[in-house]
């Protein structure tokens, strides 16, 4: 655009005009670069919250319960045991615990559920069949028919109260994670196996695994309806409980002895909290527990954690309460003479909770 007139001269109200003009344009990408800025803020800012909360949300703690299975002994009746053991699967999964432990107090080795449960007089199989029943029930019911073949120790499980766990999902219920079993069904090269999570689809995974293996599925958020199957990232199965604070199950130990309890433990350096619990413990009303990473709640039999002690050839002591950092009671002035087993995992868990949720900044309501 020429600024000049026919005399040639200067046209001072066009130069005017455009400069007016190009400061307008000038603005104008400056709010467009200020509002783009803003936008890019609030981006970063939402993704930094969503870390913030997920950090939040997520649970790192450990709890861990340990008990002996020869608490079966007393009870009478095939349906009895497994009722006995329903109660106490019941019990964890209400409290969240991560991990029980089933130790045999006589001293004698069980470390698998392989076998058959072949009578109360036959010391050490009530580990063997409670460690079973424990590992029924927390498995989903949909894999069920896949880990389980028919077993005597499982004849009656069926009768049991279902521990209704988030990871217990039902066919049409929606969640970013799912257990599932590896198919043994070919899949074309490059792509990953197929595995059923209890979907009406199967889910394709990221990678290639033996048929058979349980697993733990993070699905993927967008998924096509129309796709032929879904689409899943295959993640730790302590990814629900440390990322999304979900309780997902606990998992089933055996140990040979109590001492194993300890020297057998998964956490790479061990139980930092280990509590024992016996009338003759300290009272647990005026406590308060220290932060940890993994704690161990163990319980004694029918006569206390101190025969479990003595049978135990590796221990050099003979009072229970040294091997841990409390021995408490959690029921004091209790109305009974005995509290059974299953019973102080309910009221002892009780009374632990808020103790537990203040140790980590998280105080329960009253």
């Amino acid at each position: 655009m020429s600024l000049k007139g026919e005399d040639g001269k200067i046209d001072w109200r066009k130069r005017k005009l455009e400069r007016k003009e190009d400061r307008k344009k000038w603005k104008e990408m400056k709010l467009l670069k200020k509002l783009e800025k803003k936008k890019v803020q609030e981006v970063t800012e939402k993704h930094k919250q969503e870390e913030e909360q997920k950090k939040v949300k997520g649970r790192q703690y450990t709890l861990s319960v340990a008990l002996p299975g020869s608490i079966l002994n007393n009870a009478q009746s095939p349906e009895l045991r497994t009722y006995l053991s329903g109660q106490i699967a019941r019990a964890c999964a209400i409290f969240s615990v991560d991990e029980i432990v089933v130790f045999d107090e006589t001293g004698e080795l069980s470390r698998s559920t392989e076998g058959e449960f072949t009578g109360v007089g036959k010391k050490g199989q009530g580990c063997v069949q409670m460690a079973r029943i424990l590992q029924y029930l927390e498995c989903p019911q949909y894999l069920r028919k896949s880990f389980f073949p028919k077993h005597q120790d499982l004849q009656f499980a069926g009768l049991l109260n279902p521990l209704d766990s988030p990871h217990h999902m039902r066919i049409d219920e929606e969640s970013e994670y799912r257990e599932g079993v590896v198919l043994d069904r070919p899949s074309k090269p490059g792509k990953g196996s197929f595995v059923n999570c209890g979907l009406r689809k199967e889910v394709q995974i990221d990678r290639q695994l033996q048929p058979g293996l349980r697993v733990t599925v993070h699905l993927d958020r967008n998924q096509k309806p129309e796709s032929r199957v879904w689409k899943g990232v295959v993640v730790s199965p302590h990814s629900p409980r440390t990322v999304a604070g979900l309780f997902w199950g606990y998992r089933v130990r055996l140990a040979s002895c109590l001492s194993a309890v300890f020297a057998e433990c998964p956490f790479k350096d061990g139980y930092d909290l280990s509590i024992g619990t016996s009338e003759r413990g300290s009272s647990v009303d005026t406590l308060s527990l220290p932060s940890f990473r993994h704690a161990l709640i163990v319980f004694g039999g029918l006569q206390g954690l101190e025969v479990s002690v003595d049978s135990d050839q590796s221990l050099e002591v003979t009072d229970p309460s040294v091997l841990f950092n409390m021995y408490l009671n959690t029921c004091p002035r209790q109305g009974s003479r005995t509290i059974r087993t299953e019973e102080a995992i309910l009221i002892s868990l009780s009374v632990l909770r808020p103790k537990i949720n203040a140790a980590f900044g998280n105080p329960c309501e009253s």
